[in-house]
């Protein structure tokens, strides 16, 4: 019986139905010791990851055994993607599972963004009743600057066109002529002309090494001084160094981080300022979400492991 080593906590009907075909190692603190990790993993044919498991080369060379490598989310940055590809082990993920949650928590994002929620919330808790302090403001007519329409920008699109906002958005991927970009009435825009424009800038890039810390400082005063930026991507596309210090020169109104450069990131001046909302990167994290998720990496984990094809590979592979 195929061995499968699940290193982080992926729970669901389908990860039950996984442990009842296959001999299911499920520690899910292990991510934690990767020394450990690389101790045992020689013993596996397949591993079931989330965001926090490191896949190195190293790794990659002591797990003899390994075929495949089911990443429970869309970003493979913690996946050393060549090196599992030269040692023949597939790679596969979530591609679009999450989504619609995603982009349901952007513009939930939003609306607190425009109308104060958390930092109202927080003082009427107190007792306090400022109704002139919180008049926030409406997001009909406001312009929203998607960067990167993929799957998660095209839904927060929908959403947005919903609530009367005009759509830009910047994607070196596509052209004027896509349909993400026709049917959102969206106009395509460099990188530079989407943030001198938005009102809110919402950013959906994977982490490579030409997205690393892309808004910097520079970039955030290009913004309006009233806009607000809003990262649900990857914490290493932004230089914290460079918001934290746009948000108090107020260069931009105001920030949504469920994303963080470190996670869990040391307690910042982030987390003093009424302007920022910060949540544990839970974008992609609902119960509908989750199950739609573990099914679509554990069923590619039991094909690979069965000789058949995955739907969701990231990689190629001659079987």
């Amino acid at each position: 019986m195929s061995k499968i080593l699940v290193t982080e906590n992926i729970i669901g009907k389908q990860m039950e139905i996984l442990k009842k075909t296959f001999d299911v190692r499920f520690d899910p603190e292990l991510w934690k010791s990767p020394g450990e990790l690389k101790e045992i993993i020689p013993d596996f044919e397949a591993l079931i990851i989330r965001n926090q498991t490191i896949i190195t080369s190293d790794l990659i060379t002591a797990a003899n055994k390994l075929k495949v490598i089911g990443r429970h989310g869309v970003g493979i940055d913690n996946v050393d993607l060549n090196a599992a590809t030269q040692a023949g082990v597939l790679v596969t993920y979530a591609p679009e599972q999450n989504a619609i949650s995603v982009a349901e928590l952007v513009i939930g994002l939003i609306l607190c963004l425009a109308r104060k929620i958390p930092a109202a919330d927080r003082s009427t808790r107190k007792g306090e009743w400022e109704r002139q302090r919180f008049t926030g403001t409406e997001i009909f007519n406001k312009t929203i600057g998607i960067i990167g329409l993929g799957r998660i920008g095209y839904r927060v699109g929908t959403r947005a066109r919903a609530f009367g906002m005009d759509i830009i958005a910047y994607d070196p991927y596509i052209n004027q002529d896509s349909l993400n970009v026709s049917e959102l009435q969206a106009s395509l825009l460099s990188l530079n002309d989407l943030c001198h424009q938005a009102d809110y800038v919402t950013c959906h890039l994977p982490l490579t090494d030409e997205t690393k810390k892309i808004f910097n400082y520079e970039m955030f005063c290009s913004m309006k001084p009233t806009a607000f930026f809003i990262n649900l991507s990857r914490g290493g596309v932004v230089n914290e160094e460079g918001l934290l210090r746009a948000l108090q020169n107020k260069q931009i109104a105001g920030a949504a981080l469920d994303v963080r450069q470190d996670e869990p990131p040391i307690k910042d001046m982030f987390s003093k300022m009424e302007n920022v909302i910060l949540t544990p990167h839970v974008g992609g994290i609902t119960e509908e979400s989750r199950e739609r998720v573990v099914s679509c990496v554990c069923k590619d984990v039991a094909a690979v492991l069965q000789g058949e094809r995955p739907i969701h590979a990231v990689n190629s592979i001659r079987f």
